[in-house]
Parts: C-alpha cells; structure tokens; sequence
C-alpha cells in the first residue's frame, strides 16, 4: 500500500476484489408486502445481539426487495444448505418467480424456505442508511435449524462446499 493512497474507483476496485476471497453464507432474505413475496440472495448478515436475539442484515437501496422491505414489519432470513443451490440459481434469474423453486409456506407474515438450514423470522425494530445501503435490524420472532445441513457458501464467484476442505487444528497454522 502506498502512503499517497488510492483514487476512490481504484479503492472500490479493490475492496470488491478483496470482499470475493472472504468466504459467506448465502441467504434468502424474504418478505411479503400487499400480499405479494419478495426476496434476494445475500452475504451481508450478521447476528447482532442475544439480548435481545436479533441480527442486522444489509441491503442496496436498488434491490427488488429494498422498498418492500422498507414498509414490512417482519422478514425472514432463510440460511440456504448445499441442498438449496437450485433456490439460489433460481433467485438470480432476472424477473422470474423466486418462489417457484423450493417448498415456501408463511409464518408469521413472510415465506420461510422448509427445507433451509436455518431459519430466522424477525421484526424489524430499526433501519439505518448508509452509502448505497439500508441496515435493517430485525428482533428474532421465531427460528428453526436442521442439525443435518451443511451452509451454501459462496467465495470468488462460486459456491462451494465447506464440508469437503480440509480440516485445520484451530491453532492458527
């Protein structure tokens, strides 16, 4: 790094390039608004607090689900396994029915993926604006887990599976 710094586009540059060698578990995040779905994939989750339990989750402001999360009390943070890939490749499809793959039911006012690792209803106790983003934070309501999952990862474009790398001792070598 040099103490001159760097221009801000090329600084975006290399936080984007920076940010694909970090490793994330990929999200369904949903919400229903007017009776209508509405969800996207995301990385930019994080539990907050366990008191009260609850977690923040990071949206761009041009995202499909943005404005209606904006006005929704509740969403839910679905944590996709391995076995949810086809969810995930059909939420990027460009305006097709993010619902049509996967068994959806609702609870608590916002679609619940059943067959996802984890899932998290919340209601939402806090939005805050930052950059191109929206911070919505979100006090758990509700959440189920299946012991036999492994998460959906996606690093340098790609997803892949964290059961199958090789284990370290922890010891930092």
């Amino acid at each position: 790094m040099s103490d001159a710094g760097q221009s801000e586009a090329d600084l975006v540059d290399a936080f984007r390039e920076a940010m694909r060698h970090v490793a994330a578990t990929v999200y369904a995040v949903t919400t229903i608004d007017n009776g209508d779905r509405y969800g996207i994939l995301a990385t930019a989750v994080s539990s907050l607090s366990f008191e009260p339990p609850s977690l923040l989750v990071c949206v761009n402001r041009t995202a499909s689900l943005h404005d209606p999360l904006e006005r929704a009390e509740r969403f839910c943070v679905n944590v996709l396994g391995l076995g949810n890939r086809d969810v995930a490749e059909h939420f990027m499809i460009p305006h097709a029915d993010r619902f049509a793959v996967g068994e959806w039911e609702d609870h608590h006012g916002t679609p619940v993926l059943t067959s996802a690792q984890s899932s998290l209803v919340c209601r939402t106790v806090h939005r805050h604006v930052f950059g191109t983003h929206t911070i919505f934070i979100g006090e758990l309501l509700a959440a189920k887990h299946r012991q036999d999952a492994t998460p959906l990862t996606y690093f340098d474009r790609n997803y892949i599976d964290i059961s199958a790398a090789p284990q370290r001792s922890g010891r930092g070598d």
